[in-house]
């Protein structure tokens, strides 16, 4: 399986008071992380990757419970989401598998995990225009990061390790992965959640919806029940 190709160039300008206060949010996490991890890209995947899991659960969850007091449709943003959620999870489990953090990190994960999940629950509560704007925003950044650490392995600062196995069973990759192909293949996956989340920003706006980049292809997670009917 090769990675999609992607625009690394998609940047929503920032149009109103909503956009500015989301960017403005990113920017102040992304100096965080770039102050606490410095070229760590592999341990800065798996603090950020856990902070990027929140956002479709808790989007799903507030569209799903709208949705029953409302006795209408989702358009799809329910299973959308769920899905987003899902993917990120599976980004975080493949680099704990690189990257082994330290007791240290667990402990930040947690601690940042419920700050977010409260912060961004209200906020979307709030409006969830500026919410999907945020994760639209820190999923540019995440591609600007995967850039960075794409560039590092190239440049051997990084080592190229072999993928590990749930990589390679989740993205379908050959035995002979590494990590250079995990990192594309994750960036291409948070691209098209860029364009998603900035989609559903816009729609709410009344805005237009522009393109989304494609999706690597992925296993599907079968639950027990399923595997057991």
């Amino acid at each position: 399986m090769t990675a999609p190709l992607i625009d690394l160039g998609v940047h929503h300008k920032a149009g109103g008071l909503s956009d500015k206060v989301a960017l403005g949010f990113t920017k102040v996490l992304r100096w965080c992380a770039d102050t606490f991890f410095a070229q760590r890209y592999g341990h800065r995947a798996v603090v950020l990757e856990t902070v990027a899991a929140v956002p479709g659960m808790v989007g799903a969850t507030i569209n799903h419970l709208a949705c029953l007091r409302r006795m209408c449709d989702d358009k799809g943003w329910i299973k959308t989401l769920m899905d987003e959620a899902e993917n990120e999870r599976m980004h975080l489990m493949t680099f704990i598998e690189i990257s082994k953090p330290t007791w240290f990190e667990r402990t930040v994960i947690i601690g940042v995990q419920w700050v977010f999940y409260l912060f961004f629950f209200g906020l979307y509560l709030v409006s969830a225009k500026t919410a999907h704007r945020v994760v639209g925003y820190f999923e540019e950044e995440a591609v600007i990061s995967y850039t960075h650490y794409l560039a590092e392995i190239d440049e051997g600062r990084s080592a190229n390790v072999p993928a590990p196995a749930i990589a390679k069973h989740y993205w379908g990759l050959p035995q002979n992965a590494t990590l250079r192909d995990v990192v594309l293949v994750v960036r291409a996956d948070e691209a098209h959640h860029r364009d998603v989340n900035h989609g559903f920003a816009n729609e709410l706006a009344g805005l237009p919806v522009g393109p989304v980049a494609h999706c690597p292809p992925h296993a599907e997670l079968v639950p027990n029940w399923k595997k057991a009917a």
